[in-house]
């Protein structure tokens, strides 16, 4: 059998990483071929075939492959085989709309991405609220299995204090020092309409950050990859920019907070029981215009809403007051979103599609009780 895997167009990252890390694990009779990016060619394990991705060379093995596992739209033009099957396991839970729900899309993109949907055979859930909506959004008629995320089996491990001491030496920041990791999600008006480093400006204040807590604090910047290269320079700060770090798994690790918008990463992050902030600068404007809400993040949010700089900064500075404040909120939070995720998502996927001694394509027919074909 051979497996072609995708993660955010050519990372060593995400659901897809440790699938393929569990099949390795186990030692299955399996040709593994990654798509990649030049930025992630070094993370990459030696001894697995890479190829470009959206080379020719790319394209090719996409149309060889038996099985495809990707965790976003793969917007390449090539055809699927009749027999083959692919596992689209996706990359959050959705708060801010996407795909036919959001309120603003360049022309033509959403019909583009409609044609790599119709290849999906089954999606991954992390929790019966993104199963609706991804059915809703992708307008997607076959199974959605609700098993939790396999990327985040990692921070409920017995490998996780080891993986926070390991990124953190990576890093070179001493075990003393509190870590705040700030993940903005992305504006779709910077990306498709912005035309340069003037359209992007980071919201938080690094002088501010560096004079006030810059003494035993750290700052780990994971900007969206469209807009990371528009970073000024962080040279001499108590800054960090992990941006092309290989998968934000591990910085959910080596962090003690994060700050965040509308990212889902509050929702994986929320698994490691470490505090949230939301730093929601721009809550009107990207809820109202831009992208739009599922759910009113008033009252969903793990944490404080923060709209200005000094909040974030205060928040930061009392961080025990402000978690306590919030513990019930962030209580309900996890006990909505994160049920599934205990350790054995990957363990589920598996068992669901990946069983020993049986095919992907089986599998999948099985779990909707159908006969092998009934997938394609």
């Amino acid at each position: 059998m051979r497996i072609v895997y995708t993660s955010f167009r050519g990372l060593f990252s995400d659901s897809p990483r440790a699938i393929y890390e569990a099949l390795v694990a186990r030692g299955d009779d399996v040709q593994h071929t990654w798509l990649t990016s030049a930025v992630a060619e070094g993370a990459f394990p030696a001894d697995v075939e890479t190829i470009h991705f959206g080379s020719p060379e790319s394209i090719a093995a996409l149309e060889a492959a038996d099985v495809v596992v990707s965790n976003d739209h793969v917007p390449l033009d090539w055809e699927k085989r009749p027999d083959a099957f692919y596992l689209q396991t996706w990359h959050g839970t959705p708060l801010k709309r996407i795909h036919n729900d959001v309120l603003w899309a360049p022309e033509g993109r959403l019909a583009y991405l409609e044609h790599d949907i119709a290849r999906w055979d089954a999606m991954l859930s992390p929790n019966a609220y993104s199963t609706a909506r991804f059915r809703q959004a992708f307008g997607f008629p076959r199974p959605i299995h609700e098993t939790g995320y396999p990327r985040n089996d990692l921070l409920s491990s017995p490998r996780r204090d080891q993986v926070r001491a390991e990124v953190r030496a990576q890093l070179g920041i001493d075990e003393g020092r509190t870590v705040v990791l700030y993940t903005p999600t992305w504006r779709d008006d910077l990306v498709f309409e912005g035309t340069g480093e003037r359209d992007f400006e980071l919201p938080v204040d690094l002088a501010a950050f560096t004079e006030r807590l810059g003494g035993d604090h750290v700052l780990l910047l994971r900007l969206h990859s469209m807009v990371s290269d528009r970073l000024e320079s962080i040279e001499g700060l108590p800054v960090r920019d992990v941006s092309n770090h290989p998968d934000i798994r591990d910085l959910y690790l080596a962090a003690d907070l994060l700050v965040t918008d509308y990212s889902s990463t509050m929702f994986d992050f929320a698994v490691t029981g470490k505090p949230i902030l939301l730093f929601t600068y721009d809550l009107a404007d990207y809820r109202d215009r831009l992208r739009g809400f599922y759910v009113d993040i008033d009252e969903i949010a793990p944490g404080p809403l923060l709209s200005t700089g000094d909040e974030l900064l205060d928040a930061v500075a009392d961080l025990d007051r402000v978690t306590a404040a919030h513990a019930e909120r962030y209580a309900r939070f996890r006990e909505t979103f994160t049920a599934l995720e205990d350790g054995h998502a990957t363990e589920r996927v598996l068992d669901l599609f990946f069983p020993r001694g049986g095919s992907a394509a089986d599998a999948a027919a099985t779990t909707r009780g159908g006969d092998p074909s009934a997938h394609r």
